[in-house]
């Protein structure tokens, strides 16, 4: 094992070959923030009390990871059922190592009070429409996705990109997206509560999926994109466009371009394994070149070991995803990092499941034991103090 504090899940070899790759590196950070309108469903995330907070928390968590907890926020971070977000882990190690970071709007309904990188994406309707985006949209976004991903590596070769995403709702999403490309994904992703929304998740990617199969003459949108896809039995562009949200098309053509120069860590778990999918699916469906060993999936034990999901379980089925030929596992690799000691219930909530992942959480703190053998103690202290200066800040 390269580092103790760092499980690889899958593909160990793989995953193994990477982390000695990077071992040292210190890697930039790209957010790509987006929304669903699936997000403001009764019950659908514990990412925000309620809907109405759900609107903001991609705003809130931007403005937290850009400016810390000092800064009076105009999104200030949404109050939670239980828990602290995650955004105060990675802005903890982010602050802390000075990695450099990119937030991108991929669709918001409205601009973040932060300096973004604005990508003329739009908000997506819930996926049980069925037809969640604009084909236009999507296929603008994907290529946003390719031209940034390639920007990206530019400046950061024999290094890694770590690719990360705030979407509330977007567990649902993914699990659309993953049930679309014929992977077996129900009961499998992970949710921000305790004990996962399976069956209200699963009764709207049925829904959105039933619509789309329903309306196949969508499919005339594309002929104005330059890249032609192949015969497939479902085009992943499309797939989007019916059941998706904004972030996954761009964070899969980020993949696909930075994968050609320098290492990518996909920062997240379900939504993240969805976008590894999605990646696949385009790059064969357009005959796209990537690298695929150069991609891993980093998350955060929580997430790897989430009683109520099956990650690693799904991680395994994406080999089998029956609409994608040649389908991959990517290595999945989480930190270790625990709560139970720490002195903030905030925090110790995490491990009653309250809070698992979000904004590249997971991703910071492997990419901390990687840069500077931080251990768990470094990481716990650093993220107490965001926490104890986020509750001293204006008072």
């Amino acid at each position: 094992m390269p580092n103790s504090q760092i499980r690889i899940y899958t593909q160990k070899e793989q995953g193994e070959e990477w982390l000695r790759r990077y071992r040292g590196c210190l890697p930039v950070f790209a957010c790509v923030l987006g929304f669903t309108e699936t997000g403001l469903i009764p019950g659908i995330s514990a990412a925000g009390h309620t809907p109405e907070d759900r609107k903001y928390t991609a705003c809130a968590d931007a403005e937290f990871l850009y400016y810390g907890p000092e800064h009076k926020a105009k999104y200030p971070l949404p109050p939670l059922a239980a828990g602290a977000s995650p955004v105060l882990i990675s802005r903890a190690v982010f602050e802390s190592l000075k990695i450099p970071v990119h937030l991108f709007n991929a669709g918001l309904p409205q601009p973040p009070a932060v300096p973004v990188i604005d990508l003329g994406g739009t908000a997506a309707r819930c996926l049980s429409s069925g037809a969640a985006m604009e084909i236009t949209t999507v296929h603008h976004l994907f290529k946003q996705g390719l031209l940034w991903g390639e920007r990206l590596a530019a400046n950061n070769q024999h290094k890694y990109v770590i690719l990360g995403e705030c979407v509330v709702g977007g567990t649902t999403t993914a699990l659309a997206i993953l049930t679309g490309l014929g992977v077996d994904a129900a009961g499998k992703v992970n949710s921000s509560h305790p004990i996962c929304n399976h069956a209200q998740k699963w009764a709207l990617v049925q829904a959105g999926l039933e619509k789309m199969r329903g309306s196949r003459e969508q499919e005339a949108g594309g002929e104005n994109f330059t890249l032609s896809s192949s015969s497939s039995a479902v085009n992943p562009l499309q797939l989007v466009a019916a059941v998706g949200d904004p972030m996954q098309v761009v964070v899969a053509g980020m993949a696909i371009a930075a994968s050609r120069s320098c290492g990518v860590m996909l920062a997240g778990g379900t939504q993240m394994l969805a976008v590894y999918a999605l990646t696949n699916a385009i790059a064969q469906s357009y005959a796209l070149s990537w690298q695929p060993e150069e991609v891993v999936v980093g998350t955060t034990r929580w997430v790897a070991e989430d009683p109520t999901g099956a990650t690693v379980d799904l991680a395994l089925s994406l080999e089998k995803a029956s609409l994608i030929q040649s389908a991959r596992i990517p290595p999945l690799l989480a930190t270790h990092l625990s709560f139970a000691d720490s002195r903030y219930p905030q925090l110790r909530a995490y491990e009653q499941g309250f809070v698992k992942e979000g904004m590249g959480a997971g991703a910071a703190c492997i990419a901390a034991h990687l840069s500077q053998n931080w251990q768990q103690h470094q990481l716990l202290a650093a993220i107490e103090a965001q926490l104890e200066r986020l509750s001293t800040a204006f008072y």
